[in-house]
């Protein structure tokens, strides 16, 4: 018998994702080569293809195979948080650790332009600007002079260190309006489900930028490298435009959070978890929840999205209900579904380590980029109090921040009683953020060694340290196995 075809191991180059999904599914189902592959589909219509085996049959996992490169510009830390909830996300923000974000200037919600709401928004952000601008020539300096520079280190490598240790600590004043950039590699079925869950958001900012995503897929993509390489004439084709075309919002994405919230509120106010109490501790809360009945898990996750209370105090409460509540709950999530819908994240139940973290919005954005875990967040809000960086007590800044901080958090409350949404935009980083963490030991392993290193920033190496204490207190073998670095293991110019 004679061997068959000799092994081949083939790079391809860049394709519009349509047409790359397209040939690569007719690869996997055809005798074909890829270069006949790709030669079949360049005299076919994708638009076809796509519209019957996509979105009429739902074979959900061609999409998967075509990738873009999208950049968002100018939008809102807030717009950015919600672009990265994406469990299937590979991306990057501009870092608020070693950039300068005065300059970016802030998003204004288009509901308060030219009131009087619009003046008080703007002067809580302008007394967040100066405090973050007034801090950093102190801080810095009070930095540099604790750890002089070695004479192994460059000049240049040594002022860019201790400005990222500095910005680590003046970030917190920065307000979740801050405008950013974020540039990601998604799968065109993943960019589907973007599109969708902007379209349906309640943030009238999200939802614009659902709309410009969709267009932006309709259109022929940038090509300035093929410009730069002197390629002529670019692209001819739109990015994605059957994508584009049928990309809508969500029905029962845009109404479940609001109905379980109004179901949430009489069983939180019964068991007087309604009103969070704000907390004095300067430094984040890990609690790792024991092992319980799935039902409850699913239950308690639903109530802990519409709270600010803690998972514990929730899970307490839904032990104590029947059956029926449990289920009554369950299906309010479930009873707008449609066919084409996923279930909601809160049904990512059943790992075996449940986190529960209240830290501050800074530090948590930076766990926030993991994504071999479940992560249900509470809404932002000042009721949590926030965290005062260490090196400003270090350097004798801290009542400064204090007064910022302070004046802020009463302006805020002040400014909720005529608009959410502009509050909600006002919230500085240093507020802390309820968040529940499901995950394996695995990532639970990973997360505490990686974030626990002396590069990282305070806050999240505490929380990282804190949770190879919680899992060694209950499991003591797995948590000997941990390597993670204590926090009062220091090295500033380590990046």
């Amino acid at each position: 018998m004679q061997d068959g075809p000799h092994r081949r191991v083939i790079a391809v180059a860049p394709m519009p994702p349509e047409k790359s999904a397209y040939a690569l599914a007719r690869y996997s189902r055809s005798p074909d080569s890829i270069e006949d592959s790709i030669r079949w589909v360049h005299s076919h219509s994708s638009e076809k293809f796509w519209e019957q085996f996509y979105f009429a049959y739902g074979h959900g996992s061609i999409a998967d195979l075509g990738h873009v490169i999208i950049c968002f510009e100018q939008i809102s830390e807030l717009a950015a948080i919600r672009l990265e909830d994406e469990p299937l996300w590979d991306g990057q923000a501009k870092s608020s650790r070693y950039q300068n974000f005065g300059p970016s200037g802030c998003y204004a919600p288009d509901a308060i332009r030219g009131t009087e709401t619009e003046g008080s928004y703007r002067g809580i952000l302008g007394s967040l600007f100066n405090a973050y601008q007034l801090l950093h020539d102190p801080l810095k300096a009070f930095l540099s002079a604790r750890t002089p520079r070695p004479d192994s280190m460059k000049p240049a490598e040594y002022d860019r260190t201790i400005a990222a240790r500095t910005f680590d600590v003046t970030r917190y004043l920065l307000p979740l309006s801050v405008r950013t950039n974020v540039g990601q590699v998604v799968s065109i079925r993943t960019l589907e489900k973007q599109i969708t869950r902007f379209l349906s958001s309640p943030l009238p900012e999200l939802r614009l930028i659902g709309e410009e995503l969709r267009e932006a897929c309709s259109r022929q993509p940038v090509n300035l490298w093929g410009e730069l390489s002197g390629q002529k004439g670019g692209l001819a084709e739109p990015l994605a435009p059957t994508l584009a075309r049928y990309a809508k919002p969500s029905t029962y994405q845009a109404d479940v959070y609001t109905e379980l919230a109004r179901f949430a509120r009489d069983p939180l106010k019964a068991a007087g978890l309604d009103v969070p109490a704000a907390t004095a501790m300067l430094v984040p809360t890990v609690d790792l929840i024991e092992p319980h009945h799935p039902v409850d898990e699913l239950a308690a996750t639903l109530l802990y999205r519409a709270s600010h209370a803690p998972y514990r105090a929730i899970l307490r409460v839904v032990q104590d209900w029947t059956d029926k509540q449990k289920q009554e709950l369950i299906d309010i999530a479930v009873r707008a579904r449609g066919p084409h819908d996923e279930l909601i994240k809160e049904f990512r139940s059943g790992y075996g380590f449940i986190f529960d973290i209240l830290m501050d919005i800074g530090g948590w954005r930076d766990l926030h980029r993991h994504r071999r875990c479940q992560q249900v967040q509470q809404n932002f809000t000042t009721a949590h109090g926030y965290d005062l960086p260490p090196a400003l007590t270090e350097a004798g800044l801290d009542q400064d921040y204090r007064a910022a901080m302070d004046a802020v958090k009463m302006d805020i409350e002040t400014l909720r009683k005529s608009d959410q949404e502009s509050a909600l935009y006002a919230i500085p980083f240093g507020f802390k953020v309820r968040c529940l963490f499901k995950m394996d030991y695995a990532e639970a392993e990973y997360i505490a060694r990686l974030r626990s290193g002396v590069k990282g920033h305070w806050s999240y190496r505490t929380v990282a340290w804190q949770m190879k204490q919680k899992i060694a207190e209950r499991y003591p073998f797995l948590g000997e196995k941990i390597m993670a670095t204590p926090p009062s293991e220091e090295d500033t110019l380590t990046r």
